[in-house]
């Protein structure tokens, strides 16, 4: 932008500020109203960023620019306090990060272009603010604020430290300018510059005691944003080294790539001369390359010599095809690049004091502000990266783990792990912003590994209290299912184009990490309990195999005669038993009496089959462990179990046993000539453990990978990738062995493979389908006679209108076992359709039956029928013939025209009873019950269902009271058919809780809990729970409480009442419901809201209207039971209950076959 295209007010304004003359600048007597105003112009700039365009383009043609202006300004004139703030605004404003002033990178070139242009001025700016003399002016003013007590301290005061962090934390935000900055390393750059400008001026000193001081606690993250802008082009591990040893140590890993270079160069001189011929021919000759043809049938005819022959290929003169940019890599993020040495020296000793008096310190605070949800948005990027820098350089400097104690835990795991959660989800979710999302996972998973790597070097620390910390930690991450899942995860769910190459390295060699970790934990260990899935799956009926012979009773005493002298050296010691016997598993679903007998059966097993050290170590450790049974903590989570994982044990490996993990290792070595050595090695180790550790060889059989190794073997450096070499020629060797067998190896080279293709592969393609292999769930082959039976009836009902063929041919098809898709996938197979669109499935709900003339005189004649009932609809619905909804027969009852609106079919409402006293109750005066539930238990077999949900979600009036000897008939009934143990249980509860009422004077619910098999089936009795009802027994109202509990309402046994024998919860049952039986005690939880929720039809019947109904009756709602404990009518409207689902018979169905 030209300066004579620029805005002539701000021309104006900007030439009204001073000039510079010399060394000395002069300021005009408007100076504040100017810099007022360029503040007020940059408030008010447009979507293109104009005013701050114009400001920059002044800086590259003019002397007197804004920020050589404001420079001198700000040097000459520190102690005017008002034009100083207003300096500093003004400069905070116009080094804004160019992302926050776009928001993010702009797609369109229009406003690239300015986004760019943005970015430029920033970066002269930044050049401009490279001077001892700005930092010295910036730290005396924030040490001056400093010194202010918080007494002393004015609300601008601390408005002008913000400003003068931000000012900094610009000025470092900007990033290098990639085609000005071209040095080697070693050399001082830009930022290098602003660094030594900010240590030769003390404001890193002053950072420091922000970041230890009690009183400045504000100001942690702000400290933490400016300290990892310092240090972000560094390495930790390099500074760690910088003057631990000699030039030659400091510069080893230079030396040893320049020494991998000169091997390289020099292998492929001594291989061009071996290819030289001896006499130079200008005639190199014709040849014939049998065995590989050309675009037509014949042979290729190759015109050079036949040294080039091995550079052969079919793509020589072609162009590489244009990769689109949507599957192009991910960019890698900023260069480590070296930075001078006196820069190097002062960060080091930076970090060296800053571990020891502010680190512990300052992430305390930080983590307590994202925890407390005090920060800014995705600040926590800032807490990871600091964990990850300062703990590899305490790891790599001297080690001592008291001074990294605060992120050192099982809480730092379980915050990383979960922040690394969270960004991998939110990458899977959010596709425009995925690249985004990835590098915060790459902060979270560098800390994670630097935790890892933490407490592996704890491992080796020469005191003991160290190393135990570091076993509890371990046990911790090792013992949950969430650390040992996450990097599997990551994994399967790696992109290249979204995710860089880096993050593939750290996450191989953190994965290589935790495994080798988990190794060495197990190794001294009989077995680890860890927390496992537990995958239900629906059991087969095996068949039953013929039953043994059962020993007699003289052999079994001869083999006891012959085990004797053998027990007896088990028991004096003289044969050493096992130790990883685990006799019963404490979060097993199986009762404890059952794995007892399993116990014995097993330790009888043992006997038998003369294992005597097994079978005493089995009842020892059973008698101890099952008197602990009840003591050890069930798994976490649902669906989770304890299951034992030993050193050997494969479990955890076979899991990377996968096609996505192999494809990203393959992925991370064709860079083998740019990885480091430790990322080979990590690499070959995790294939390694594929290969050899499982036996999976075939799972490498890949052709991308043979490539890989082909172009390793022929390169001449191959010497200094000796591990690498090493496994391709292992997994040559197995697949030329394998071939020798199986001739399909070649063809599967195409293909990525799973464990189950491995097995095929070696033991047979036909092996998992014969049930020899852990897949025993593949789908049995169609044999010929099947396939002709099936042939013959797809063409028997293939003509049949208004059928499903393929549900006739499952019902008459001999062979059983066969699904749906099974068939239609065969009929495809063998021609006789198309495809799968051929045999549509019959949706359901998709049929509307319209109304025949019979159905509308019948509902016509029902509704007049109970047209002056309480529940009209509900009536109806009990009587039609015809299964329909009710909003269809609303719909009905509407066209027709018998109702006018919806309202006239709701169910009556009865007014709210004055509640009996208890002389009313002694003299017997029965309430009215709100319901009549006998009505609907004796409903027919086909509305079971729905009437059983509305007679428990039924209404209960506020003070009913049972009448005289309710439930006798019934309970002698129940008696009769074998129910006597619940009833005697159902009287115990009764009297107990009528005892309780009566010793404490205050009526509260108690639920009643089943704790018995018998209980809990008499409790899915639907006249038991009738027997409950009329004894005056609610159901529950939450889905989770399964119980029925007695209702709270006054009684006679509430305080002031009469004796419990006169309280119908303390009735006496009749004759034969003894109690001299063990009963349970109801446990006195608290009950959730009494209020009952509406059912769904009820929902939809409702209206504005409902309100007016209830206050024209006077009385309750229907669907309003009694609350908790009485309370007056001015509580009751306080009150504004919340209401609750209703439970669907149909939803616990589909529930209980997912968990089937």
């Amino acid at each position: 932008m030209d300066w004579y295209m620029m805005n002539c007010e701000l021309l104006a304004t900007c030439s009204a500020l001073g000039y510079l003359e010399g060394d000395v600048y002069h300021r005009e007597p408007d100076c504040l109203e100017s810099v007022k105003d360029l503040i007020r112009y940059l408030r008010h700039e447009d979507e293109t960023r104009d005013v701050r365009q114009q400001l920059g383009a002044a800086q590259i043609l003019q002397n007197d620019l804004p920020p050589n202006d404001l420079l001198p300004i700000l040097v000459q004139y520190p102690q005017d306090k008002v034009l100083f703030d207003a300096v500093i605004r003004l400069m905070v404003n116009l080094t804004q990060p160019a992302l926050l002033c776009f928001g993010k990178v702009p797609a369109d070139a229009t406003s690239r272009h300015h986004f760019l242009q943005v970015l430029s001025y920033l970066q002269a700016y930044k050049e401009a603010f490279a001077s001892e003399k700005v930092f010295v002016v910036l730290s005396e003013k924030l040490y001056n604020l400093l010194q202010l007590d918080w007494e002393q301290r004015q609300e601008e005061d601390t408005l002008l430290i913000e400003r003068i962090l931000l000012l900094v934390r610009n000025v470092l935000h900007v990033p290098p300018d990639p085609a000005e900055e071209q040095g080697v390393d070693g050399d001082a750059s830009l930022h290098d510059r602003v660094l030594w400008a900010l240590h030769i001026s003390g404001m890193d000193d002053l950072l420091k005691f922000l970041a230890s001081a009690q009183v400045e606690q504000q100001w942690a993250l702000h400290v933490l944003e400016i300290i990892s802008l310092m240090f972000r082009d560094q390495s930790p591990e390099e500074l760690a080294a910088l003057g631990q040893g000699t030039a030659g140590a400091e510069h080893g890993e230079d030396t040893q790539e320049l020494e991998t270079l000169r091997q390289r160069e020099l292998a492929e001189k001594r291989a061009r001369a071996l290819q030289r011929p001896s006499r130079h021919s200008r005639f190199g000759g014709s040849y014939v390359l049998q065995g590989l043809k050309s675009i037509g049938d014949r042979d290729v005819v190759f015109h050079k010599g036949l040294h080039n022959l091995k550079s052969y290929s079919h793509d020589l003169g072609k162009e590489p095809q244009r990769v689109p940019r949507r599957r192009q890599a991910a960019p890698e993020s900023e260069p480590w690049r070296r930075s001078a040495r006196n820069v190097r020296l002062f960060l080091r000793h930076f970090c060296q004091d800053f571990l020891e008096g502010c680190y512990n310190r300052l992430m305390l605070l930080v983590k307590d502000q994202l925890v407390r949800e005090k920060a800014q948005q995705h600040d926590e990027t800032y807490y990871l990266w600091a964990t990850a820098f300062f703990m590899a350089f305490n790891r790599r400097h001297g080690f001592r783990p008291e001074l990294v104690s605060e992120t050192v835990g099982v809480r730092a795991f379980h915050f990383i792990e979960q922040n690394l959660t969270t960004y991998y989800e939110m990458a899977l979710m959010d596709k425009k912003e995925a690249t985004t999302w990835a590098r915060r996972m790459h902060l979270a998973l560098k800390a994670y590994q630097e935790l890892l790597r933490t407490v592996q070097e704890m491992d080796r620390s020469p005191e003991q209290a160290v190393r135990d910390s570091s076993q509890v930690i371990k046990s911790n991450i090792f013992y949950l299912m969430e650390y040992r899942e996450l990097f599997l995860a990551l994994f399967r769910k790696f992109d290249e184009t979204k995710q860089p190459r880096s993050f593939l390295r750290d996450l191989v060699e953190t994965a290589h990490l935790f495994l080798r970790m988990l190794e060495r934990f197990c190794r001294g260990r009989a077995n680890l309990v860890v927390q496992s899935k537990r995958v239900r799956r629906k059991k087969k009926k095996p068949r039953e195999p013929a039953a043994p012979a059962q020993p007699s009773a003289a052999e079994l005493e001869q083999l006891w005669e012959g085990l004797a002298p053998q027990l007896q050296a088990c028991l004096e010691g003289e044969v050493p038993l096992p130790e990883d016997v685990v006799p019963f598993d404490a979060a097993s679903e199986t009762p404890v009496e059952e794995q007892r007998a399993e116990a014995l059966l097993r330790i009888q097993e043992c006997l038998r089959g003369s294992r005597l050290p097994q079978a005493l170590r089995l009842l020892r450790s059973a008698r101890y462990q099952h008197r602990a049974a009840q003591l050890l903590p069930r798994a976490r989570g649902h669906g989770a179990s304890l299951s034992p994982l030993s050193a050997s044990d494969p479990g955890l490996p076979r899991r990377f046993a996968c096609a996505p993990v192999v494809r990203a290792l393959v992925l991370l070595l064709r860079g083998y000539a740019r990885n480091s050595p430790r990322t080979n090695h990590c690499a070959a180790r995790l294939l390694h453990r594929l290969a050899r550790q499982l036996r999976m060889e075939p799972l490498l059989f890949q052709l991308s990978l043979f490539a890989l190794f082909h172009r390793l073997l022929s390169d001449p450096a191959a010497a200094a990738y000796q591990e690498l070499v090493a496994l391709a020629k292992f997994i040559l060797g197995k697949f030329f062995a394998l071939a020798a067998t199986n001739k399909k190896a070649f063809v599967e080279l195409l293909f990525w493979k799973s464990p189950a293709i491995v097995y095929e592969m070696t033991k047979g393609y036909s092996s998992l389908q014969e049930g020899e292999g852990s897949t025993q769930s593949r789908v049995p082959p169609w044999t010929p006679q099947e396939e002709q039976e099936l042939r013959e009836l797809y063409w028997k009902y293939k003509e049949v209108e208004g059928g499903d063929v393929i549900a006739a041919i499952l019902a008459q098809l001999p062979t059983p076992g066969r699904t749906r898709r099974q068939v239609v996938k065969q009929l495809v197979r063998m021609g006789l359709a198309s495809s799968a669109k051929d045999f549509p499935r019959e949706r359901k709900g998709t049929n509307i039956v319209l109304w025949t003339q019979e159905q509308e005189e019948e509902l016509t004649r029902l509704f007049e029928e109970f047209q002056g009932s309480d529940d009209v609809l509900g009536n109806i619905m009990k009587h039609l013939t015809a299964r329909r909804s009710r909003a269809r027969v609303v719909e009905k009852l509407l066209g027709l025209g018998l109702v006018a609106e919806r309202k006239e079919l709701y169910k009556k409402r009865r007014r709210k009873s004055q509640g009996p006293g208890p002389g009313q109750a002694a003299a017997g005066v029965p309430a009215v019950p709100a319901q009549d539930s006998s009505g609907e238990d004796e409903d027919s077999e086909e509305d079971e269902d729905e009437d059983e949900d509305e007679a428990e979600k039924g209404p209960m009036e506020e003070h009913w009271v049972p009448e005289e000897g309710a439930g006798q008939d019934l309970a002698q009934h129940l008696h009769q058919e074998g129910l006597a143990g619940p009833l005697r249980w159902l009287e115990n509860c009764l009297r107990r809780v009528a005892e309780d009422r009566e010793e404490d004077g205050v009526s509260h619910p108690v639920p009643l809990v089943p704790l018995t098999e018998e209980n809990e089936d008499a409790m899915e009795d639907r006249r038991f729970r009738t027997l409950l009802r009329q004894l005056g027994l609610r159901p529950p109202a939450s889905e989770q409480v399964r119980s029925l509990s007695p209702s709270p309402s006054p009684s006679p046994c509430g305080a002031g009442s009469e004796p419990p024998s006169s309280c119908p919860s303390a009735e006496p049952l009749p004759a034969g419901l003894g109690s001299d039986s063990e009963s349970e005690e109801p446990v006195p939880v608290p009950v959730p809201s009494p209020v009952q929720p509406r059912s769904k039809r009820r929902r939809e019947l409702a209206s504005e209207d409902e309100d007016e109904d209830e206050d024209e009756d006077g009385g309750s709602s229907g669907t309003e039971p009694a609350p908790a404990a009485p309370c007056s009518e001015e509580d009751e409207e306080d009150e504004d209950p919340q209401p609750r689902g209703r439970r669907k018979r149909i939803r616990c169905l589909e529930e209980e076959e997912e968990e089937d």
